[in-house]
């Protein structure tokens, strides 16, 4: 294991010149921020470079902020030491790894998501440069690499919030797949939350009410424009959002369909046909303006099955003073250029001082959004 820090800073300052479209392993400070278009008033900067794969984030206790990879195999921890909206520090917490994807953080351990395997991280702020071995939470999900990687976090009933993704496109398949599973982080026992959830890999519990929202990922080969990816909202145990017989609620399917759309519960807002939406963060922060607080931000990944591509891009979902969705806008967009996309939002999340972290898993790297009020 790696476990000597490295400065972002000599990292950036010696990386080699890298073209815009280079994947992951682009110097990240050739960034081509300009090309991205945020609403009037916000501005975008690097918060981290060189984060290979960077997917979901969890921030610690101490300001750690923790971020899981898929391919990479690692879990880093970066931080911000003095304060200027830039790390300068990144830690490996481990790379031995198989996709851990999913991170959280509670009572001063950080817990990964590792396909079959969670994980614990005893004190990890307390020893960033020698990370102590973890402790195996459960071992116990399926190992099925299809949406096998998973996304983590806490309630605020102090469970953990893990799903289990379909090992297919689209079929049928008995508990815990296609599912998002509640586990307690003592015992490791676990219950089915909800079910007809094809692929989870972001939620969120509203501030207010404590309800868990949920982005899911529609089935794919139903053309261009069908069915929508899914926002859902699960105020209680037990409902069924469903896969794989109807998709973003109105859509029965051509193989599973023996079931009528009006069984299940249908998203709280459908999204874009095929844009992947992954991480998702309600904007509980105070630095945006008003109108943005309490709405949902999704880090949308890009679609691969589509004639023309989709997606690659930040987006917001407002929500009225009932809690209930009226309206979808891009929020940051330009990862993507005509049929090339030189980035792809994989997470997002709302810092103490209201800026908005996203990451990257193509570009390797964290991005972070101020609200400067100029136009």
């Amino acid at each position: 294991m790696n476990r000597r820090p490295v400065s972002l800073h000599v990292i950036a300052a010696a990386a080699l010149a890298a073209p815009f479209f280079a994947g992951s392993t682009a110097a990240a400070d050739e960034a081509p921020l300009d090309r991205l278009r945020l609403p009037p008033g916000f501005a975008i900067d690097l918060y981290a470079a060189d984060v290979p794969n960077a997917r979901a984030m969890a921030l610690g206790d101490r300001g750690a902020l923790f971020v899981g990879s898929r391919d990479a195999g690692k879990v880093y921890a970066l931080v911000d030491n003095d304060g200027d909206g830039r790390a300068d520090e990144r830690f490996i917490v481990d790379d031995r790894l198989r996709s851990p994807t999913g991170v959280a953080f509670r009572d001063g351990a950080l817990y990964v998501a590792a396909i079959s395997r969670i994980l614990r991280y005893d004190a990890v702020e307390t020893r960033l440069d020698d990370p102590p071995e973890p402790t195996v939470v459960t071992d116990s999900l399926p190992g099925d690499r299809w949406h096998g990687w998973k996304y983590l976090a806490f309630g605020p009933d102090g469970k953990l919030y893990v799903p289990v993704g379909a090992p297919c496109n689209v079929c049928e398949r008995p508990d815990p797949y296609a599912a998002i599973l509640r586990l307690d982080p003592e015992s490791g026992r676990r219950e089915v939350f909800a079910r007809g959830v094809r692929n989870s890999v972001g939620f969120d519990f509203h501030p207010a009410t404590g309800e868990l929202w949920f982005t899911d990922n529609g089935r794919d080969y139903l053309g261009d424009d069908a069915p929508p990816c899914e926002l859902n909202r699960a105020p209680t145990a037990g409902l069924h959002f469903g896969f794989p017989y109807c998709h973003a609620g109105t859509i029965v399917d051509p193989e599973y369909g023996g079931r009528g759309c009006g069984e299940f519960t249908p998203p709280a807002q459908a999204l874009g046909p095929h844009v992947a939406p992954l991480g998702m963060a309600f904007y509980d922060g105070a630095s945006f303006p008003e109108d943005y607080r309490g709405d949902v931000f999704i880090a949308e990944h890009g679609s691969w099955n589509r004639s023309r591509k989709i997606g690659y891009r930040v987006t917001r979902v407002r929500l009225d003073a009932a809690g209930n969705a009226v309206e979808y806008l891009p929020f940051v967009s330009g990862w993507l250029q005509g049929e090339r996309n030189w980035g792809r939002p994989a997470d997002v999340l709302v810092m103490p001082d209201g800026a908005l972290l996203v990451s990257d898993d193509d570009f390797g790297a964290i991005y972070r959004i101020v609200w400067t009020g100029a136009e």
